[in-house]
This record gives structure tokens, sequence and C-alpha cells, in this order.
């Protein structure tokens, strides 16, 4: 007898949000903040912006003991269950400088061409980007989407 597919027509979530307040909905489409420890964590393969330990980290490192992270780092999960930087490389080496054991990290569904140009676009932002670290990750943005939009790579 052949084996039927199962679907997922996403009505669970649906069906659950029948039986919630307007408080409980806005509530429940808010991020998600985790406690994930640091040895779950790989970093992004092939990042192109390199983790200095200068000054500007030695302040990271100070503000991390005395605030905690303020802002989360953003992760996707891996199919052996750990976890990948998308966003934080910095503040998750920070946070081992420190000596704390878990990072608060928002983690995201993404798919490798939707962690790609969120990397990118999140690290774009920093005061001080080497022309090859720019250059290289403009590239892996323009792979990413290239293949999103069903075009062949040569």
């Amino acid at each position: 007898m052949k084996k039927l597919e199962k679907i997922d027509l996403g009505l669970k979530e649906a069906y659950d949000e029948l039986f919630m307040t307007d408080e409980e909905r806005k509530e429940n489409r808010l991020p998600r903040i985790h406690d994930i420890p640091l040895s779950q964590i790989d970093d992004f393969p092939n990042h192109p912006f390199k983790v200095k330990i200068d000054e500007d980290m030695e302040q990271l490192v100070e503000s991390i003991k005395q605030l905690g992270i303020i802002t989360p780092i953003t992760l996707r999960e891996k199919e052996d269950g750990r976890y990948e930087i998308v966003s934080g490389h910095r503040r998750k080496k920070a946070c081992e400088i420190a000596g704390l054991e878990t990072i608060k990290a928002e983690i995201k569904e993404l798919d490798r061409d939707e962690a790609i140009i969120l990397m990118v676009e999140s690290n774009l932002q920093r005061s001080t980007i080497l022309p090859s670290e720019k250059a290289f990750s403009y590239k892996m943005r323009l792979d990413a989407m290239k293949r999103q939009a069903g075009r062949p790579e040569k």
C-alpha cells in the first residue's frame, strides 16, 4: 500500500489563535529570545567579516560584563540541532572573552540564501569594513539572490 505524504497547511497555529485574546496574539507574533549555550553555536561558513580583538572589542566585552547583551544575536538552526550565526559574530566572541556560557539569541527559520543576504545586510552597517570584506560579501549576496531567482550559476 502506498504511503501518503503529510501536507502541513498551517492550520494548527490558525486554530490555536481562535482561542487567544488580542493581547496573546500580539505577544505570539513577537520574536522569541532564547539563552543559547555558546558551545552550541557555529560561525557562518565563509563569513567575510573578520572578528578582531582590538580596542572596540575590549569596549564591547566591558559593556557585556556590565549590561549583558543588549541586542540579541540572530541564529538559524542547523540540521544537526546546532545553531549557525547569521548576525552577531563579534557579540559571540565578546561573550566568550567575558567568560559567559550563554548568549541571548533570536532563532529565525531561514534557508541558506536568506541567511547569506541577512548576514551581509546586517554587517554592511559597520563603521569599518575592509574593501576585501565588502567585495566578498557583495559577491555572496549576489550569488544568493541569483539562486533565489532561479538563475543557474556559471
